[in-house]
């Protein structure tokens, strides 16, 4: 496939229905979220080479803590054990790793990896990976209210000053463009507490197809729904209507 004329500069994924593709082939839960780990790597494969800038997974909620502690346990070694596989691969392939949530909850064993692979990848220039790890839209934006009022109280800024730009400077995706699509895998049709300030002008496509099966075809599909998409920001579009 050629690359589509109108290219996400960022695209973020809801990998959902790694548990459901486990259970309807009879396996254990952890082994769809080992198949989902998985597809990870063509998909970002073929998202870089489309001229993606950014891709951000939602990997491990803020509400996923309440899983089950076994699954949970299982999720956090998987995490270890791929970043510590796929560091080199990452390097060769030009990516830089970024995390996005929240530190403080997180194993020992995850945070050193998570820095290790930060570390080096820092000069990755192809794309940006974010991973979304113990992240949850609505205590990010609660965080950066609570450090703009410190600010305020102490006189660095005050409440006239408080911004939609000072707010975005403010959260995790500080330094990420906001994204311009969002993917759901595995029919579900809700945002889950996921960037909800950043999603605010993204294009959503929901998919039935379940993570662990979503393939780099998959993805060249939604980009080129997006590209087909007018996108006027509230304003109105310049091209002549169909209708």
């Amino acid at each position: 496939m050629s690359a589509p004329s109108e290219i996400p500069r960022h695209v973020a994924i809801i990998m959902d229905g790694n548990g459901r593709w486990a259970e309807s082939r009879g396996f254990p839960r952890v082994a769809g979220h080992r198949a989902g780990a998985l597809a990870i790597r063509p998909v970002l494969q073929r998202a870089s080479e489309l001229g993606v800038e950014v891709l951000t997974l939602y990997s491990f909620s803020s509400e996923n803590w309440n899983r089950p502690t076994d699954e949970v346990d299982a999720l956090m070694e998987l995490c270890c054990e791929k970043l510590a596989q796929e560091r080199e691969s990452l390097v060769e392939m030009g990516v830089r790793l970024r995390r996005i949530g929240k530190r403080e909850g997180l194993p020992k064993s995850v945070l050193q990896e998570l820095d290790e692979t930060e570390e080096a990848t820092a000069r990755g220039e192809k794309i940006t990976l974010a991973l979304a790890l113990n992240y949850g839209s609505r205590g990010e934006i609660t965080e950066a209210v609570r450090s703009l009022a410190q600010r305020t109280l102490q006189g660095e800024i005050t409440p006239a000053e408080i911004s939609e730009e000072l707010i975005s400077q403010s959260l995790y995706t500080a330094d990420l463009p906001d994204p311009d699509l969002l993917i759901r895998t595995a029919g579900q049709m809700r945002l889950s507490n996921y960037l909800l300030w950043q999603l605010s002008y993204a294009e959503i496509l929901f998919t039935p197809v379940l993570w662990p099966d979503f393939s780099p075809s998959d993805l060249e599909k939604t980009v080129q729904e997006y590209g087909r998409r007018r996108r006027t920001y509230g304003g109105i579009s310049t091209l002549p209507s169909i209708l």
